[in-house]
């Protein structure tokens, strides 16, 4: 992983700016001012690498429901809506009605502080005015957050200015937000095997995961992935064992038999990954002494690595939830591990945390735990861990 944001292409976000029809022959300039910002609020999302779906100023409810329809007809993940003036809440409802999809309400004004020296010296009533009203942004924002909570609308405000730098981390963040749901949606999820038996919070509804997430599940068989493994060449096989020199760091005391037999199934699992275009997966087996099967699910770890590497994460335990949140946390280009609590060190102020083999215990044939020291116990606020 490279730490930054997995991209995907083409991703929508929707933008529209509100305002009120019947201020702009009144106040010379203010129409300008407020297109003005909704321009470099535009600007900086497009900076984020999302396509900006622009609804423009909307300042009635006919237009309003236009923004919102052309948002949905063009897959837009999420809607920004800037409040760049007061505007009607009847102005509003009807564009996230359309639409559909989550919204997030901008707050933010011009500046961090009116200029009141300049303001008073204007000296011409309508002037002033004019000026309040392009200052006026947390004027509507109580009556859209009322007319969304009535209407059973969830949403999201950023307040703020446009110099402020965390207006913008956090606009950033949204669109982050916006570019894992649509990575989510579009990710193929297989299954392989069956659930850890007696595990009772691994067992996972996989409809409601498809119903939340839009995460397609492809249920896999073991004889599917065996008799690709039967298939595999002594070529691929160096080839693979080549692969696991340069990525991890083999321990002298792996035989070279348990080399290739985790390198052929490795090879297996790539072309099971290829044949089904999985973004992600989980597993599990367990196969009587001596089977077939057996041989697989002992010897998978180390291509299992590989694969959560190049960002198709792996779980272990047929831990389904584990596998979504993973991948989750690739899309955002974090990564993650399977892994579960071991003990609290109260002392050192640490918590240990074990894999089931990947990222140190690659090349054995049984389960090892490799513990990992997380700092920060007892609600520090360095306090972090992955569990299964």
């Amino acid at each position: 992983m490279n730490g930054t944001l997995v991209m995907k292409d083409n991703v929508k976000v929707g933008f529209f700016s509100i305002g009120l029809e019947t201020y702009w022959a009144q106040f010379k300039g203010l129409k300008e001012n407020l297109l003005g910002y909704h321009a470099q609020i535009r600007e900086e999302l497009e900076s984020y690498g999302v396509m900006v779906v622009d609804g423009g100023l909307v300042d009635d409810p006919v237009k309003a429901r236009s923004a919102g329809r052309l948002f949905r007809e063009e897959g837009a993940e999420i809607v920004f809506l800037f409040i760049s003036t007061y505007a009607l809440s009847s102005t509003v409802l009807p564009a996230v009605q359309e639409a559909g999809l989550p919204v997030v309400v901008l707050n933010i004004q011009p500046v961090a502080q009116l200029d009141y020296e300049a303001f008073n010296a204007l000296g011409d009533r309508g002037a002033m005015t004019g000026v309040w009203l392009e200052h006026c942004q947390a004027c509507s924002a109580p009556e859209i957050a009322c007319a969304f909570n009535r209407a059973g609308i969830d949403y999201h405000l950023v307040t703020g200015h446009l110099q402020d730098p965390e207006v913008w981390r956090e606009l950033r963040e949204w669109t982050d937000a916006a570019r894992v749901r649509a990575g989510m949606r579009a990710n193929r999820m297989g299954v392989l095997g069956h659930y850890y038996c007696g595990m009772l919070d691994v067992y996972s509804d996989l409809g409601q995961q498809s119903a939340v997430f839009g995460t397609h599940v492809e249920l896999l068989e073991m004889c599917e992935l065996h008799a690709l493994r039967e298939a595999v060449t002594k070529r691929q096989i160096a080839g693979k064992i080549a692969e696991f020199r340069k990525r991890f760091d083999v321990s002298r005391e792996c035989e070279k038999a348990e080399l290739e037999r985790a390198a052929r199934t490795s090879v297996a699992l790539d072309a099971l990954i290829k044949k089904h275009d999985l973004g992600s997966m989980a597993y599990y087996y367990e196969g009587q002494p001596g089977n077939a099967y057996e041989n697989i699910v002992t010897s998978i770890i180390a291509g299992n690595t590989l694969l959560t590497g190049r960002g198709v994460p792996v779980a272990g335990e047929c831990e389904v939830k584990n596998a979504q949140a993973m991948k989750i946390m690739d899309l955002f280009g974090a990564g993650g591990s399977f892994s579960e609590f071991y003990l609290a060190d109260f002392k050192d102020d640490v918590v240990y945390l074990g894999l089931d083999g990947r990222g140190g215990c690659s090349f054995i044939k049984t389960w090892r735990c490799c513990p990992v020291r997380v700092s920060g116990i007892s609600g520090s606020p360095n306090s972090s861990s992955r569990t299964r």
